[in-house]
């Protein structure tokens, strides 16, 4: 008999993939990507492309968008006496203050001023007990305007390369409305305006959340069990409208398709008694097997990295069996991994 995998031990998500493989760039049309569709009833796994998923959705499905926009959030300032910083901006906590890491953090051993340009400048804090600091800013102008001449766009690590101009555009969805990410909710980045429309023409309702993608997306699990493991919590939101929306199809018995694990976890972390609730709040929520989704009944997402919380969330929805089958046949079919790379449609 074949040992099962212990389903809370880290090195079950542990898996090899070739670093080709990891899109460096995205593709020049956004709906061109491949588009891997897993049925986790049958097990089976299909090869189409993006553009085909009107193909996949019926009138009456509901999908659900995260509309968070992402900021230019890395800024290189330096010190009085010239030192350069890095700064990477995590959660704003106030008007113009934000926690934040910093890098080389043994260059700052006491509080102090950082410059980034003639009009921002931003006072950074001593680091807390999880090394993160709070930098509170003072600029000439609008900030958002500043944020905006000098801030970079925050690629995650894995891309290696300096952020170029046209990440502006590509490291955002074209539905991106409220500011506030630092990391894109990457399945979104496949849809296009044409696409959206030719959805709606057909039937499917679109809604829209909000989860601020913080600083959890750059953070492996690091436990050796993975239920020790705490998620550091994001901002999330649900208007009234949207959560009567959801009510209504789950009543109806319409399929509600979360686009990308942000959506996905907003929408099961305001889920009591039976039915979605509106509001803000910060969510923490970590789902892994073991734990039951309550409102997705699909969802389309990325490939993700190895010991991440998100191919643990996935592999809840799907089964672990089911996800290990469908990325040993990625990496053989060659897709591309993680932000910039292709998806998958799993129902």
């Amino acid at each position: 008999m074949t040992k099962q995998p212990d389903l809370l031990d880290l090195s079950t998500y542990d898996y090899e993939l070739p670093p080709e493989l990891i899109a460096q760039y995205p593709l020049y049309q956004r709906d061109a990507s491949r588009m891997m569709h897993v049925e986790r009833q049958s097990g089976s796994i299909r090869h189409l492309s993006f553009n085909m998923l009107p193909q996949l959705l019926k009138a009456g499905d509901l999908l659900v968008l995260n509309n968070s926009k992402v900021i230019p959030a890395r800024l290189f300032g330096q010190k009085e006496n010239g030192t350069k910083i890095e700064v990477l901006l995590i959660n704003e906590v106030e008007s113009n203050t934000w926690t934040c890491m910093v890098h080389p953090g043994k260059r700052l051993k006491q509080e102090q001023w950082l410059d980034f340009s003639e009009g921002l400048k931003g006072y950074v804090s001593l680091p807390d007990e999880h090394g993160l600091r709070r930098i509170s800013f003072q600029s000439r102008q609008n900030f958002w305007d500043e944020l905006n001449k000098v801030g970079h766009v925050p690629l995650p690590p894995y891309i290696k390369r300096a952020d170029q101009s046209q990440d502006h555009q590509n490291y955002q969805t074209v539905y991106a409305e409220s500011k506030g990410s630092v990391a894109a909710p990457t399945a979104g980045l496949h849809f296009t305006d044409s696409l959206l429309m030719e959805l709606e023409r057909q039937g499917v309702n679109i809604v829209k959340v909000t989860l601020h993608v913080g600083m959890g997306t750059f953070l492996p699990v690091k436990t050796e069990r993975i239920d020790d493991h705490k998620m550091h919590a994001e901002y999330c939101t649900i208007s009234t409208d949207v959560a009567q929306k959801v009510n209504l199809a789950k009543q109806k018995g319409n399929r509600v398709i979360a686009v990308g694990s942000t959506s996905a976890r907003t929408l099961e972390s305001f889920w009591r008694d039976g039915q979605l609730q509106s509001g803000s709040k910060w969510t923490d929520i970590f789902i892994y097997p073991g734990v039951k989704m309550q409102v997705v009944d699909a969802l389309i997402t990325n490939f993700h990295l190895p010991k991440s919380s998100l191919l643990m969330m996935i592999s809840a929805f799907c089964g672990m069996g089911l996800i290990r089958k469908a990325y040993r046949e990625a990496i053989k079919e060659r897709y591309r991994f993680f932000s910039y790379g292709d998806a998958m449609f799993i129902e």
